[in-house]
């Protein structure tokens, strides 16, 4: 067997990963401000010397699963003020268009047991312009674009490192560390290279008071002493390391010029003794953070490696075999993908794929929140709440998270999204069927959903409300699971399914406001895709049927449907479940048809699309006829059921056929349940052929939603004729802005009013199959709009995927659309192969906006490239 594979049948082998933060100040956890100012209780120029409750950050970061002992790399170039210990970026305040880093590096490879792992940091060798960044930006308008550090010209000349950082487990508790630095330059320069260990700090808040210890030992090895770690020795190969110590504790004099008895080795210790030479660090040489400082000057064009190894043993010789070690991971690396990728021959295609599962994986990170201790504070630390204004997630006092979670984006966004995971686990199925799987199952565990049976959507706002895509991504995953194991993982399903009942009673419950099987939901996850805030409360009983909420909705009945049918081949009891989520699909199709006597539903006839609709008071209703992808969401609703389903569940067919006699006025709203489409299947789906053909005549039409990119959040043809609606007397005016957001609605830093975002065209891609699954050849519709061009649905989606995966890969002319037509990006060999995920993308050149390593929702991707056998 493959030995990457192998190892994945021991859990053991991921004692240890990527899972230290990018980013830990400026989030939530760390805020025990009194007015809930997390971006600057903790801001990036205190992180230097400000002990983290909750958990860590460092560059290239590793941990155990408990973050008890952490190690990253720090860098300095002896022209900073401060050593590179942490990534820079902009808070969100200071961001003209939100938080954003302003750093450059690669994601390059990582193995799913992280028995293999390698990135790449492109440090400058001049002062990094920290001053010039946030100048700039703090000039630009929301209108203009982000100031990014390529644009300072730092990099112009190319002085700057390429500085490789790569690990190898040689086994579970055994990790071998590589770095090489490579000089771009034509000139030599200076590097300070300082490996560091530290633990985290859990001592101090007054619930223990065990305090491990790191030492300088006779061998010139570092000791690592604590009593829950299995590695016991920090090794460098370099014999003129100097060894630094001092202790992971708060700079309680210079943050607030209070005393701190007891210790004068805070955790900027180290730094202000590489910078200043200040006596900062332990002479004694013990502490609970430490680090190997090396000074060395690379050559003009030329490279130096380090070795470096964190071990359980006490070995003599401990970088005997490394080298061997290190090529034998990289080969077992190269295995395991030569499997997942045996079917894409494009090289290219195979270097994006390979990178978007590098960047999933090395997004993975420790993520710790007792909620219920954050809100109260600790005994030795006070929290000052003020409970009489606003205090965040007041309402989820059981929540306790403490585990290795799929991040978004370990900078931009390190914390978990419930909605942005659920597109995470699609592909990480194809590498990590058993984490996709864990993750799906965490989200329900009583410690995390609410008693109510709501998922938490972010920290941020754990009561916010996040599309249920939940129960669509758990089914995909045992599918794949299934195909590449060969056995269902009925246990699995199972499990998430009776969790799922809950969250589905919840929306019936919260979010459908009047029982009429309509549902609200705010901005559900789509930020400011409409003319106003979503989750704003209207005046005069006023509110807001969604096309999205509802759809979802029926998207949710039916997976759920769904689920319950493949349980019922195995257990009779699941039928009856199936039956109520069918019933639940019909009159959610109903009620977007109709939203009450004498009121108009949904679909808006003469447009061919489906809007919200706000609801007055006095009983009339205003379609707000904005063409966004909230009229595309009712794609997502389809569901195609094979008729030898149906012969192993007599009682389902029986209820439906009673429908079918008893109950015209909904089996006719949906397409045709009693007509069986190509080899005996079934088609459950809010679009009839006919509405389906209208909507896809709009998605299609380059004028509106199709991009040479995919498919665009909102219809350009608002770029010269923008959509204007009054709400409680003020005008709101929203145009096609293809990149950046032009509005601060929710914080400024994401943009549906035009781009194209991975999550909806991947389900939009997905849903255009499953039709042509049942239609065939008999349905097909021009592609583009116009061009009397007719295409299947099958072709049209992998017309999409095409257009998709072209964001990454090298055009006629070398470029890559993400690049946005940058040069050096595109052209220059130390750049031109490495890809960043990024968030979004702009809706007319492909080019990347938002987050720069969102490799969750946009590592869809790696999905998209592989051939149609899952």
């Amino acid at each position: 067997m493959i030995a990457e594979k192998q190892r994945l049948k021991d859990t053991n082998w991921k004692n240890w990963g990527p899972y230290v933060s990018n980013r830990q100040w400026g989030n939530v956890r760390e805020d025990y401000s009194s007015n809930g100012d997390a971006w600057n209780f903790a801001n990036h120029d205190a992180a230097e010397s400000y002990a983290y409750r909750w958990g860590e950050e460092g560059i290239a970061g590793i941990s155990d699963v408990k973050q008890l002992l952490c190690f990253a790399f720090s860098f300095w170039n002896k022209k900073d003020r401060i050593v590179k210990e942490r990534l820079f970026g902009l808070s969100n305040p200071e961001g003209n268009h939100g938080e954003d880093i302003k750093e450059i590096f690669y994601y390059l490879d990582n193995t799913p047991t992280h028995s293999y792992m390698k990135m790449v940091y492109k440090y400058p060798m001049n002062a990094f312009p920290y001053d010039k960044i946030r100048s700039e930006n703090a000039k630009r308008s929301k209108k203009e674009p982000e100031y990014e550090i390529i644009d300072t010209g730092i990099f112009d000349k190319d002085e700057y490192f390429d500085i490789f950082i790569e690990y190898a487990k040689a086994d579970h508790n055994d990790i071998l560390i590589r770095i090489t630095v490579c000089n771009r330059s034509e000139i030599s320069a200076p590097i300070v290279i300082a490996p560091t260990v530290w633990f985290r700090n859990n001592w101090k808040w007054g619930y223990n008071t065990y305090k491990a210890q790191l030492n300088a030992a006779n061998d010139g090895s570092i000791s690592i002493n604590h009593d829950s770690i299995s590695i016991k020795k920090f090794y460098s190969r370099n014999d003129s390391a100097q060894s630094v110590f001092c202790e992971n504790e708060t700079n309680n004099p210079k943050l607030y010029g209070t005393p701190y008895p007891g210790n004068t080795y805070f955790k900027d210790g180290i730094n202000d003794y590489i910078i200043y030479g200040s006596n900062t660090i332990n002479p004694e040489k013990t502490g609970t953070k430490a680090s190997f400082l090396i000074d060395e000057t690379i050559e003009a064009g030329a490279s130096r490696t380090f070795d470096f190894r964190l071990s359980p043993h006490n070995l003599d010789e401990p970088f005997d075999q490394f080298d061997q070690i290190f090529d034998q991971r990289m080969e077992e690396a190269n295995e395991f993908y030569d499997e997942i990728q045996n079917d894409v021959v494009n090289d290219d295609e195979r270097n994006v794929q390979r990178q978007a599962f590098a960047g999933l994986l090395w997004n993975k990170q420790f993520y710790h929140y007792n909620v219920g201790k954050w809100l109260k504070g600790d005994p030795n630390f006070d929290a000052p709440r003020d409970f009489s204004n606003y205090v965040r997630n007041t309402e989820w006092n059981h929540m306790h998270n403490k585990d290795i979670i799929s991040m978004p984006d370990k900078w931009e966004y390190p914390w978990y999204a419930t909605w942005d995971l659920a597109f995470h686990c699609v592909p990480f199925s194809i590498i990590d069927a058993e984490f996709a799987k864990g993750q799906l199952l965490l989200l329900t565990k009583e410690w995390y959903m609410h008693p109510n049976g709501q998922l938490p959507a972010y920290e941020w706002n754990l009561s916010d409300v996040n599309p249920p895509v939940h129960a669509w991504s758990c089914f995909r995953v045992f599918k794949i699971d299934e195909k590449q194991n060969g056995k269902p993982d009925l246990l699995f399903l199972e499990k998430v399914f009776q969790k799922l009942l809950l969250n589905f009673t919840w929306w019936v419950n919260r979010k459908d406001k009047n029982g009429k099987n309509i549902f609200g939901g705010g901005f559900l996850g789509l930020d400011n895709i409409g003319a106003f805030d979503r989750n704003m409360v209207l005046k005069d009983g006023q509110h807001l049927e969604q096309a999205d909420g509802t759809s979802w909705m029926a998207m949710y009945a039916l997976n759920m449907m769904r689920i319950a049918m493949e349980l019922a081949q195995y257990y009779q009891v699941y039928e009856d479940m199936a039956i109520k989520f069918f019933e639940h699909y019909l009159y959610i199709a109903e009620a977007m048809e109709n939203l009450g006597e004498g009121t108009k539903g949904l679909w808006n006839e003469e447009d061919g699309f489906f809007y919200d609709v706000l609801q007055l008071g006095n009983g009339d209703s205003v379609s707000l006829r904005l063409r966004s992808i909230v009229g595309l969401i009712p794609l997502f609703a389809v569901e195609i059921v094979d008729h030898k389903l149906l012969e192993n569940m007599p009682n389902f067919t029986a209820r439906m056929d009673w429908i079918l006699k008893n109950k015209p006025e909904l089996t006719k709203l949906v397409s045709h349940w009693d007509e069986e489409g190509q080899g005996r299947k079934h088609l459950m789906s809010i679009l009839r052929k006919n509405r389906l053909t209208k909507v896809l005549t709009r998605m299609l039409d380059e004028k509106e939603f199709l991009s040479p990119y995919g498919i665009r959040a909102m219809s350009k043809v608002y770029e010269e004729n923008p959509f204007v609606f009054s709400v409680h007397g003020v005008e709101n005016v929203v145009y096609y802005t293809p990149a950046e957001s032009d509005s601060r609605m929710f914080g400024g830093n994401s943009n549906w009013r035009g781009p194209i975002w991975f999550p909806i065209n991947f389900l939009i891609v997905e849903s255009l199959q499953r039709f042509h699954y049942y239609y065939g050849n008999s349905l097909k519709v021009e592609l583009p709009t116009g061009s009397g061009d007719k295409r299947n649905l099958d072709e049209v989606a992998q017309n999409i995927s095409h257009r998709l995966c072209s964001i990454f890969l090298k055009d006629g002319s070398g470029q890559r659309p993400f690049n946005g037509g940058n040069a050096k990006f595109n052209f220059d060999e130390n750049f031109r192969d490495y890809i960043t995920f990024f968030e979004y993308f702009h809706g007319d050149n492909g080019r990347g906006v938002g987050a720069s390593h969102q490799t969750g929702w946009t590592a869809t991707v790696a999905k998209l490239m592989k051939p149609r056998l899952m």
